[in-house]
């Protein structure tokens, strides 16, 4: 499947607001001189996060994939506010709203404590991301009922995890804070799985 880059949207950033509360001084935190080979560098899982120390790419990691994660949360907020959806459709919305809505906090609570804001000092609103969706895409989504509906959610949540799944593993090879490589690690299981349950759930429809 084909991925897309586009913006983050007006909708998804008023989530991640909502979700991530005020950041940090804005002054710090560029997005750049992002190192592109693996650190090699031996990760303790039990270290603290703000103890442990952390490199460019764990900031670019946290900082993307926070409205990343925003915007799949409002994709299943759209799905949940619908009639008429599969059970199985909606209990995925969940399941996903579940598990990145904590995350989002999370990646939050490690920019506050490494005094970086949660939005990059060039602002990420102009940075294009794997799987994110256009305001029209999500304004189809809005509006398509049913079974067209779930189908759509479908397709454009694969494409979106797709995307999560390659910056996660840019912060596995290229990240240095043990629990942001471990969070790539877990976004790369999780939504890999959740890859092969939409394509299950896509073929059923």
């Amino acid at each position: 499947m084909n991925r897309t880059h586009f913006t983050v949207t007006g909708a998804a950033l008023a989530t991640l607001l909502a979700l991530a509360g005020c950041a940090s001084n804005p002054g710090s935190g560029s997005m750049s001189g992002m190192d592109h080979g693996s650190s090699g560098t031996s990760i303790s899982p039990s270290a603290n996060s703000s103890d442990a120390g952390h490199n460019a790419a764990d900031t670019m990691f946290a900082q993307m994939m926070i409205p990343h994660h925003s915007q799949a949360v409002e994709m299943s907020d759209v799905m949940l506010a619908k009639a008429d959806i599969p059970a199985s459709i909606t209990n995925l919305a969940v399941k996903i709203k579940d598990a990145q809505a904590p995350e989002i906090e999370k990646m939050t609570g490690w920019l506050n404590s490494w005094n970086v804001p949660v939005m990059g000092s060039s602002g990420h609103g102009g940075h294009g991301m794997d799987g994110m969706l256009s305001e029209a895409d999500l304004q189809k989504l809005r509006d398509a009922q049913g079974v067209e509906a779930a189908r759509l959610f479908l397709t454009q949540m694969i494409a979106h995890h797709e995307g999560a799944v390659t910056m996660a593993k840019t912060e596995i090879a290229q990240g240095k804070n043990p629990e942001a490589v471990q969070l790539g690690k877990d976004i790369v299981t999780a939504q890999e799985a959740e890859i092969r349950e939409m394509r299950d759930l896509l073929t059923g429809l």
